[in-house]
This record gives C-alpha cells, structure tokens and sequence, in this order.
C-alpha cells in the first residue's frame, strides 16, 4: 500500500508530539511492506531543532512553498490512501488538491481532537479544517476516542470515524541504563499553560514536601518564571534518542495530560506508552478511559494531589518493579507501533472494502 500524508512534521521533536508519533508508525508501516511519503512544510521554527533527515523505508518531502508541492503533486497523488492531519500548515490546500485530483481513498487524521473541538465550541477559527467540514473524507481517524468520535460526526460531519491511539515503537523505547545519578520521580513534557497547574500539584508541590528527593524535569518552553524548587534538575529538550535514558534515571516517572485532552478522556499521550515500554514505573493524572489502557493500581499509580505522589514514591522498589513490569508487558502486547499499524492497515483496507460493496 502506499500512502501520502501531508502532516505538521515528522523531521523535528521540538517542540510537539506529532513526529515521534509518527517516526514509530511509518516504521511499523514500513516492516510490514508499506510505503508512506510523509509531505511537511519546511518552517524556520523546526529547521532549527531538526532531528531526522532520512525515513527508512519512506519518503520525506520538505518544502517552503504550496507551488512545489503542486508541481510534484502526481509523485504525491500517486498513492492508495491520501491523508491530511491536524495542525499541517497547508492541510485546507492539501485537502482541495486530494479532491481536485487524488483518486486514492481520502482520510483525515485528526491527532488534537479535544483541541480541534474546544475551539470549535469556543467559536474560534481552526485553520486546519475546510470549511465545509471533514463530510468529504472517506474515513476521519482520530487520537482520541470515546464520545470524541461523536462529536467529530455531528460537529463536523465526518461520515464514518474511528480511534488510532498512539503508540510506541519497543525499538526506540526500551529499557536502558540510567544516564548519571537517579532520581526519586521525572516528569518529561512540554511546558502548556493549560497543564501546569496539575504539573504544579503533582510535581512542584511534591519537590517543595520533600526536599530530600531528586525531582528531574525535562522538556522545552519552560518560562523564566516557573517556579523552581531547589530539589529539582533540568534538562531542557530531550531528543527522541535520549527517552529511554531520562526514563529510567529515576525511580518512577509522571505522567501529566492536556487540560482539553483529560476532559474529554480516551487520549493518552505518546509519553504515557513510551514510559511503559522503558520499564519506568508511572504516576499519572487520571482522566475518563485511562483504565482502558492501563488497569490502575497494577499498571499504573493515580495520583489526584501531591500526597498520592508522595505515596507512590514511598513505595519499595521492588513493588514499583512489579507496576512497572505488569505496564510493559501491555504495551508490548497491545500498544506497540507495529501493533497500531496493522490496526491502521486494516481501516484502510476497510475504505476499499467498503466502497467496492457501494459500487
């Protein structure tokens, strides 16, 4: 199968979620025998912090401006699935290109739904989305699932969705030797005003309670005046490479979702699978569906205020082990990469299907 998809970026972490994402599940399309040519502005803001130029087994196509993607635009539309996400810089000109001229199956993949719809509910613009709505895709995938998929049907009436959760490739994420001295809990994300006043009690507060543990932040955007605490390290950006390392530095990691994301639930981040895969024992917020994808209390330790946390890091390490292991062994059965792939594989097939029987 070969699959074009214009997208925010696969070429830069900095910064988002996105290009983790889909560095594992371009992988795991690719060691199953499918092409992907991933299409991605080439912006100022990620050439920068570029950290992938090559995608085995794939295509990455840069470019600065609309009018070289349409004059290599039959490469590009020459494929069986034709998919346009949130947050591409051009997705409303990728979209009118697809149905001027692609003949392959139509998708959108939505992988911000709670933001897309929150706006919308806010009657703010969302740039990414046509005017008309998502009713000319033959299939809108979305991140998060539960009654988000309803509400991408009557809001902007998608005609037939379905979940791609994310996921983590056990290739890049896997349990390695701590990089220096460990500490007691990490926390790895990008700073959000919308996250930091859970942030704030589940990491901040504790640091402040116990000074005598080793708090490890990592991450970009982080303000002059985030309230540091003397008990806590910082290290700035963390390229994809380096996960597994800051993973395993500590005793057990924390796990902090998107205000918009938690509200509407059945959203868990890619961090969330990528700690498991490394081994980390995790403390997370709590958020509709969670249970889900990891049964609480021997997948994963819920925390709702920074007692909980210090709770959990109270715990011996033997029984952290325990959560820790019970965690892996899920996301190696159920949320890996090629796992997600097939899964993705098997929705398009559907579109095929499908159309075939309304022929």
């Amino acid at each position: 199968m070969k699959i074009t998809v214009w997208g925010l970026t696969v070429s830069s972490s900095w910064g988002n979620g996105h290009a983790t994402l889909w560095r594992g599940l371009i992988r795991g399309l690719a060691r199953a025998g499918h092409h992907v040519t991933f299409v991605e502005r080439d912006v100022p803001y990620y050439a920068q912090h570029r950290d992938l130029t090559e995608l085995p087994g794939a295509r990455l196509m840069l470019y600065r401006e609309w009018d070289e993607v349409f004059a290599a635009r039959r490469s590009m539309l020459d494929a069986d699935v034709l998919m346009v996400t949130s947050y591409c810089p051009d997705a409303v000109a990728a979209t009118r290109l697809i149905e001027a001229e692609g003949r392959g199956a139509r998708v959108f993949y939505d992988l911000d739904t709670p933001v897309t719809l929150a706006r919308l509910e806010a009657g703010e613009p969302v740039a990414y989305l046509p005017s008309e709505g998502l009713g000319g895709f033959d299939l809108v995938l979305s991140y998060t699932g539960g009654p988000a998929l309803e509400a991408l049907e009557q809001r902007l009436g998608a005609r037939r969705t379905a979940p791609l959760y994310g996921h983590v490739d056990p290739e890049a994420h896997r349990p390695v030797p701590p990089a220096g001295e460990c500490g007691d809990l990490s926390y790895l994300g990008t700073y959000a005003d919308d996250r930091q006043p859970v942030l704030a009690e589940l990491f901040i507060a504790p640091a402040e309670r116990a000074p005598e543990r080793r708090f490890m932040l990592g991450g970009s955007g982080y303000p002059h005046g985030f309230p540091w605490r003397p008990n806590i390290w910082f290290s700035g950006h963390v390229a994809p490479p380096e996960h597994p390392a800051f993973f395993c530095s500590s005793r057990a990691t924390l796990n902090v979702t998107r205000r918009d994301m938690a509200a509407m639930g059945w959203c868990p981040s890619g961090r969330l699978f990528e700690a498991a895969a490394c081994g980390a024992p995790i403390v997370s917020d709590t958020w509709p569906g969670l249970d889900r994808f990891f049964t609480p209390g021997e997948e994963i330790i819920l925390a709702a205020q920074a007692s909980d946390v210090l709770d959990a890091l109270a715990l011996s390490d033997a029984e952290l082990r325990r959560i820790a292991d019970a965690a892996r062994a899920r996301v190696l059965a159920e949320h890996s990469s090629d796992a997600r792939a097939r899964e993705l594989v098997g929705l398009l097939e559907s579109i095929g299907q499908r159309q075939a029987v309304a022929a």
